[in-house]
């Protein structure tokens, strides 16, 4: 018997990518800012000052150069945001290809 690897046939879990909706912008993190504050650039050309929202902050690890989703805020539109998603890479490389992400 070997001592290896028991873990049986692997299976890859099939995930649907998430596109944006209406008022969500894709951009990729240029900062990280501390505090739960993160400088995005955002495909619309700006850069914005968005956070980590509570439920995400704990359960997401966001590092520089990651693909995120942002919704910005009713008031401060064009300055700040809030990050409502982190694509892995292939999703990104997907969005890229689809034409979502023009960085």
């Amino acid at each position: 018997m070997s001592r290896g690897n028991s873990r049986g046939p692997q299976t890859q879990e099939v995930r649907r990518v998430r596109s944006p909706r209406r008022g969500e912008i894709p951009g990729v993190v240029e900062q990280i800012m501390g505090h739960g504050k993160l400088k995005v650039r955002c495909a619309d050309g700006k850069i914005r000052l968005c956070r980590i929202p509570g439920k995400m902050k704990k359960r997401i690890w966001i590092r520089e150069g990651d693909v995120v989703l942002v919704k910005p805020w009713a008031f401060q539109s064009d300055e700040k945001a809030d990050v409502i998603w982190r694509y892995t890479r292939t999703e990104s490389n997907y969005l890229e290809r689809r034409g979502f992400l023009k960085l």
